[in-house]
């Protein structure tokens, strides 16, 4: 993919300028360098260009990874964990030290914090969602900056398969961010692996749509990484498929969040190419677990992608897993590729009884009638890989 020419680079510092709350994310490669021990001096660096930014009247949150790598320091073991119950154990160990560490170094600019645990199962269930949205947003409110970590003692599935950096784009959604930072061990994204090729050249800024593409995303650049650039990409396309610019830049580096926001051209900017969602939508498209699946014809799907209808019956064609009323459900063209999520008026067992019927049919159908629509608009979202 070539590097973009100068006249298609947006205007940083005027975009940068509008940033009212932001979330920035710290990998484990920043934290301990490499090595399997908290570098203090990185973080009391990172709290002081945090107390500036927020000097600056932004509100922030902190995504912070290091608890397994503190808690392997402090065990005395010399590799990363390979096992689940030991990354847990190291977790349990290290996140203790970790926000003892936070709160020493932002004590010194008068900032006081707060740990925030979260789990994937925290913010795909819709009441829990709203319940850390109104936490987090009264910690703003009080003047305390969040510290959110994944519950690794409890998070099986997150210590196996991913990293922070997913969680730092499903809370910049959380909270209505106008950025997310991802602060890495590497200087961005780059056209090849800059590690083995002289010929790798920083890519400035990607757009929404073109982070679809074949990038370099290649293996975490320590020991103590996890997710690599790939899960840095994967998080910047679901922060813009809400509307929030991401910026990965390298956080070894001096300085780099208060450059960063400055709006010098360091590390990669990803552009949103979607409007940015709201409430209910939000958290539909970027947070949900759809319990079952609706298959729909063209006709229904193109009324949805291209008019922004509701799903009538009339559109349906069958459905796949048992789902309840108010579950959140995929639906699925000819295709069999999810476009679209919402919340179902009907049970499955319902659906297959009404599919192919006209909406003024459905009371004779059922013998009852709770919606005209099986799923309502105002309850649906389209997704990115749901247009054009």
């Amino acid at each position: 993919m070539p590097v973009p020419s100068p006249a298609r680079l947006p205007d940083r510092p005027a975009l940068l300028r509008s940033v009212r709350r932001l979330v920035v994310k710290v990998g484990s490669g920043v934290l301990s360098h490499g090595s399997f021990a908290l570098e203090t001096r990185i973080i009391r660096s990172l709290a002081a260009q945090i107390h500036a930014c927020r000097q600056a009247g932004r509100q922030a949150a902190l995504v912070s990874s290091g608890a397994i790598v503190a808690g392997v320091g402090r065990l005395g073991l010399t590799e990363r964990p390979r096992s689940i119950p030991l990354k847990q154990a190291a977790a349990a160990i290290g996140q203790g030290a970790l926000i003892r560490t936070y709160e020493e170094a932002f004590a010194g600019h008068g900032v006081k914090v707060a740990q925030v645990l979260l789990t994937g199962d925290d913010l795909r269930d819709r009441t829990r969602y709203l319940n850390a949205r109104n936490t987090l947003f009264t910690l703003l409110d009080l003047g305390v900056l969040p510290i959110i970590n994944e519950n690794d003692t409890v998070a099986v599935e997150e210590i196996k398969f991913g990293d922070n950096d997913r969680l730092s784009a499903l809370v910049a959604a959380l909270m209505d961010a106008d950025l997310l930072v991802i602060l890495t061990d590497t200087d961005g994204l780059f056209t090849a692996d800059p590690r083995r090729s002289p010929k790798a050249r920083l890519i400035p800024v990607v757009t929404g749509d073109e982070a679809k593409g074949a990038y370099w995303a290649g293996a975490p650049a320590s020991a103590t990484g996890v997710g690599g650039m790939a899960s840095k990409v994967e998080a910047a396309r679901l922060a813009a498929a809400s509307g929030i610019p991401t910026l990965v830049g390298n956080g070894t580096l001096p300085d780099t969040l208060t450059r960063l926001l400055a709006g010098e051209p360091l590390g990669t900017l990803f552009l949103p190419d979607a409007e940015r969602l709201q409430g209910r939508k939000r958290w539909l498209a970027l947070a949900s677990r759809p319990k079952g699946t609706i298959l729909v014809d063209e006709g229904a799907k193109r009324a949805l992608v291209e008019r922004g209808k509701s799903l009538l019956p009339s559109g349906v064609k069958g459905t796949l897993k048992p789902f309840g009323v108010g579950d959140v459900v995929s639906l699925v063209g000819p295709d069999k590729a999810e476009f679209a999520r919402g919340l179902a008026n009907y049970t499955a067992e319902e659906v297959e009884r009404i599919k192919g019927v006209k909406t003024g049919e459905i009371e004779r159908t059922l013998g009852y009638r709770h919606s005209d629509e099986v799923i309502h608009r105002d309850n649906l979202v389209i997704l990115n890989g749901g247009r054009g």
